[in-house]
């Protein structure tokens, strides 16, 4: 999948940082989604993300597909928060990811961290009350998105509107 092409100007990086990233990051996807034994993502997207270009309409179409895509494999579940339901948990707060495992049989196996990307660099919250916090967000979250399956349907809807 290209790299899409952002003006630097918009995010004050060159765009030889900025493709160094973006493919760190698929480099890291691959790894991640693709071992042995797999790992579960879960990802909640706001319908607003498809709406706002990164890139050109074919960048998008690009990135839809690829969403889709992954929204089929067995260890990844992706949900839409639709535009829909106005404000939601998540509102001020900015994007964040829960990760960790939670164990039932062993508790003292289980363990959680929460990450934030800030635009120089990203901050791990560890702190027990911090991560249950992020984890009842995104509990929130999940049941105001819409399912899997309709999920679909709204990633291909987005998709249309950029190749119209």
């Amino acid at each position: 999948m290209p790299w899409p092409s952002i003006r630097p100007a918009t995010c004050g990086l060159d765009p030889e940082t900025i493709k160094s990233r973006v493919d760190a990051r698929m480099r890291r996807q691959a790894a991640v989604l693709d071992r042995s034994p797999t790992l579960h993502l879960w990802v909640i997207l706001d319908q607003a993300v498809f709406r706002r270009s990164v890139g050109e309409a074919a960048v998008m179409v690009e990135q839809i597909d690829h969403l889709c895509t992954m929204a089929e494999r067995p260890n990844v579940d992706v949900q839409v928060l639709p535009a829909s339901i106005g404000a939601h948990a998540a509102g001020s707060g900015g994007h964040f990811v829960v990760l960790g495992r939670d164990d039932e049989s062993n508790p003292m196996a289980s363990m959680s961290v929460v990450y934030l990307e800030l635009h120089r660099k990203g901050i791990y919250l560890d702190a027990p009350a911090d991560v249950a916090d992020y984890k009842l967000m995104f509990e929130y979250l999940r049941r105001d998105a819409a399912d899997s399956a309709h999920s679909i349907t709204l990633m291909r809807q987005a998709r249309q509107e950029h190749t119209r």
